[in-house]
Formats: C-alpha cells, structure tokens, sequence
C-alpha cells in the first residue's frame, strides 16, 4: 500500500472517529445534558424523534407520558428539554429567558410584533406602550369597552340566539363554535379599532367561515418554518416549497385583511372622523400603541431599541401588532367559550346554579321585556364564585393553548433544578403537562369546577392549583391579553345563560381536542339548541 493510500486512510478513521464522538458519545456522556433523563433513546443524538411527535401532532399527549415515566425534567432532543414543574418554570419564564428563533413565524409581514420579538429588552418596551390598557383596572373602568361589550352581546348576539329557538329554526341547532368565533372577533376588534371600525362577523356569518378556513390553513402549516427555518428557506430558494401554495395564499389573505382594517381607520381619521373617548366607537388599543411609538421615537429617536424594527418601519409594525392581537384575541377566547358551554350544557342543574348566581347581580343580564338590559358592574361579575371556576376549570382541562411555549437558555449558561445548563438550549413548559399534574389535580382528565370554589376546596389546595394554573402562561411575557379575555367570556357566558338554558344537539369530535400549540375540537363545530326563559 502508498504511503499516501495509508495517510488518507488515517486520516479517514480519524474523521470518523470524531464523528462518532461528537455526534454519539459526547452528546450521551459527556454533555452538561447527559444525566437529564431521555424522552426516547434517540434524544441526546438527534432531534428525528421529537420532530416526527410534533409532525404528527402527538406532542402534549407523548410528553405528558414522558414526565410521568421520568420525572419533571426530560431531554426530549440533543440541546432540547421539557420541564414540568414550578420550581423551573420560575426559573425560565420569570427569569427572562429569550424566545427562540421558533417564534419568528409570528413576524407579521416580515415585521416583528411584542409576542414574536425575541430578545426580552425588546418585548419589555414594546409591552410598556399598551399593557395599561389590557389592565384589569383599565378594562373594568372603561366606558369604551362597557359600550362595545352592551352593543356586541344585546345588539349581534342575543338575537341571533333568539333566530335560532324561533319555530322556523333549523331543528340541527346553531353552531356554536363558530358563533363564539364571531364573537371574540367582533369583541376584539372593537376593542382595537372601535365598534363601527371593527368586524361584524356575528353578522357576516359566508365570511366568517371563510375567514375560518382560511386560519385553519395558517394555523396547520407552520411547522417546517418554526421547526426546521433553514431547511424551509433553502427548500424555497430552490423552488420546493414545503407548504401547499393555498396555505401561503391563505396567510397573504389573512393580513391584506388586517391591513385593510388598519387602512379603513387612517382613512376615516383622516376625514375628520373623531371617536369620542368613552363611546363604543374609541379605538383604545390602536390609539394606545401609536401613541406609546410616538413617545418612544421622541424620547430616544435611534437610540431605542426598536429603532431598527418598529420605528423605521411605522405602519407595518401597527399591522403586525394589532393582527397578532386580533387573531388570538378571537382563537382563545373563542374556543374556551366553545368547550364552557358543551360542559355546562351537559348538566342543566349546574346552569340553574350558574343562573341564581347570574341572578343574583344588580343589574344583571336578565333581557327586560323591551330586550334590552344593560352590563354588570364589572367588579361584581368578576366576583361570581362560580362563574370563575366553570370558566378557570375549562381553561384547565381544555386550554386554548395547551402546546409548548419554549425559551432558550441565556449564552452565560443556568441552572434549572439539580442540572447545569449551557447557553443556547431550547426549554419548554407546557400547559397540558402542568394541568394534569395528579399532585396538584387529582383525577386530573375530569372537569370539576369545584376544585376552583371556595365552599368546596381546601384554601392551601386552592393556593397550589392557583399557582400551577398556566392558560396564559406566566412571568413577563405571560398573556397581555388574560385580563379582557376573562372579562369577555364571562360577560358573554353571564349574558346566554341568565336568558337561556342550552342543551347538546351534535357535539362529535368535542372529546378530541387537538394535540398542537392550540387545542381546537377535531371537528371544529358544536351544535346546541337554546331555549329561551319565560
């Protein structure tokens, strides 16, 4: 054999056995990862596994198994864990760990917005410009909102509640699902652009469910981009793109709608038109944010940091903002709403307790005998016992966004639990792990809203389901918007229920909620019938 044949054997081998080293042995044995236990076999050599779960939307259910097997810590891929307890869920959402490139999908039209922006710095100042007005205090106190609330429930919603029990009804009941869908929407939107500047898809009932479809596409297909962002472009440039082209159509659809909203305001601003503060029509949000950016530019000019993004691009990032707000402002609150009402109409003893409650307000939501009634104090309402706890035990057992909501370990390292982490790992908690921990949740898959009152559960149990209760997740870049969604689904829930009772038409596929970031039932519709109270 030459003497060069055998050099370029050595050195052959020698590659290899780096290979086999970096790849294999240091990741089981020698990586600060090492000793945290493995979801699968496969999870310190490669991410194929953890990949394939989420492809086939497995996710919530496979790691919930894993965390009961193996413990509140578990490596579900080479530089990737799943954590499922307090302690390290403090550490990581309170402790202003960074968003992951993962999150980039979010950027509405190229342009980032306060849940997709990645670095904490920036959220904290982008959140600053509007998180007054997603305040309990601000919302409660609102003559704003209390005027859109009154006109979206009494004006759009109750009669189309009333059509649906009249005697020329369709025997099938109403569609629920995406009633509810209607209404989060037009509820948000007011709140953002103003009643008359919003939506009214409880009136727009062929657009509402194109709108529907055209959601179910984004929402189906982002997985190549968020879980495999470089592969996804390269696969673009090369003209293979991994997404169907109706889903890209469908996404480029979703905000020319949002930027026609926008368009639609600045056009009637620049009219003369004046929304009066206090009146349904004041666009409290959309005023707050470009109020909150023009301070930001006159303060700090191109020395804030988000100069390079919200500023130099004005226009685009209001979009990209209020269309990030619209869109989960209508999915979440839509779908609690949806799965509250499927488990309330399983037991119509419990709607006559929920009704005595309801009742019991002054002024209630009771329709007088002109139909017209007026909004709760909404103080009073948010006090209801067990208008809170039907509601907070849904959000449990069929949270919104029961998926992972990952961060990644800061460049300097941490230490989460027992194990020290390098820089650099992604880190996830998840609501559908935390909402069935038996510890804290006995017989955790039964809904059981007495877990939540206060006649009927131990103060020190209450305290621990209270802490763990992640729906809106938690620390600094919790939800901005848990406060108006509370608000809004009990005025919603108190309205329907202190005037009708419900009962289950057709509700197949309600069992199945769907294992992803969100949770949606399988079939995506609920039909019940209302009866309305003499």
């Amino acid at each position: 054999m030459a003497a060069g044949d055998t050099w370029t054997g050595a050195a052959g081998a020698a590659v290899l056995v780096l290979l086999i080293y970096r790849y294999v042995i240091y990741p089981a044995c020698f990586s600060p990862l090492a000793s945290i236990p493995n979801a699968h076999w496969s999870a310190p050599f490669s991410r194929l596994w953890i990949l394939r779960v989420r492809f086939v939307h497995r996710e919530n259910r496979t790691l919930h198994d894993a965390h009961r097997r193996l413990g509140p810590i578990i490596r579900v891929g080479p530089s990737e864990l799943s954590i499922n307890d307090l302690d390290s869920v403090r550490s990581v959402y309170q402790g202003g760990f960074e968003k992951p490139v993962w999150y980039s999908v979010f950027d509405n039209y190229g342009v980032p917005c306060m849940f997709s922006a990645r670095p904490a710095a920036e959220h904290s100042t982008r959140k600053r410009l509007i998180s007054h007005v997603y305040s309990k205090s601000y919302i409660q106190s609102s003559p704003a909102a209390s005027a859109q609330a009154r006109a979206i429930i009494y004006d759009r919603l109750l009669p189309i509640l009333d059509e649906s029990v009249s005697e020329t009804a369709a025997p099938h009941g109403i569609d629920i699902y995406s009633t509810f869908m209607a209404a989060t929407m037009d509820f948000i939107a007011a709140y953002i652009f103003g009643l008359g500047n919003g939506t009214d898809f409880l009136g727009a009932k062929a657009y509402r469910e194109h709108f529907l479809e055209l959601y179910k596409a984004r929402n189906d297909y982002g997985y190549y981009d968020q879980e495999l962002p470089r592969f996804t472009r390269f696969c673009r440039h090369l003209g293979i793109p991994l997404c169907p082209k109706w889903a890209d159509d469908a996404n480029r659809e979703l905000g020319e709608w949002c930027r026609r909203l926008c368009d639609k305001m600045e056009e009637r601003l620049d009219a003369g038109f004046q929304p009066r503060r206090g009146s349904a029509d004041e666009p409290i949000v959309r005023d707050a944010l470009i109020g909150g950016l023009r301070n930001e530019e006159v303060k700090h000019g191109p020395n804030s940091i988000l100069y390079p993004t919200a500023l130099t691009n004005f226009k685009l990032s209001v979009a990209s903002e209020l269309f990030d707000h619209v869109l989960a402002g209508q999915e979440t609150a839509g779908l609690t709403l949806t799965y509250l009402s499927w488990r309330l109409s399983q037991s119509l003893e419990l709607q006559e307790q929920l009704r005595g409650e309801l009742l019991s307000l002054s002024p209630n939501m009771r329709l007088t005998r002109d139909d017209t009634s007026e909004i709760p104090d909404p103080r009073q309402l948010d006090s209801l016992p067990l208008l809170h706890s039907v509601l907070v035990e849904t959000l449990r057992l069929h949270a919104p966004i029961p998926g992972a909501q990952p961060r990644q370990t800061p460049g300097f390292g941490c230490r989460i639990g027992p194990y020290q982490l390098p820089g650099g790992v992604r880190i996830a908690a998840l609501a559908y792990t935390l909402h069935r921990d038996e510890t804290v949740f006995p017989e955790p898959e039964k809904w059981d809203h007495s877990r939540w009152l206060p006649s009927c559960a131990d103060e020190e149990d209450r305290k621990r389901r209270n802490r763990q209760f992640w729906a809106f997740s938690s620390g600094g870049r919790m939800c901005i918007g848990s406060n108006f969604a509370m608000h809004e689904m009990k005025l919603i829930i108190a309205a329907i229920y202190s005037n009708y009772t419900s009962h289950i038409v057709d509700d197949e596929g309600m069992e199945n909620q769907s294992d992803g970031y969100t949770g949606r039932p399988e079939n995506e519709r609920l039909y019940l019938q209302f009866e309305k109270l003499p």
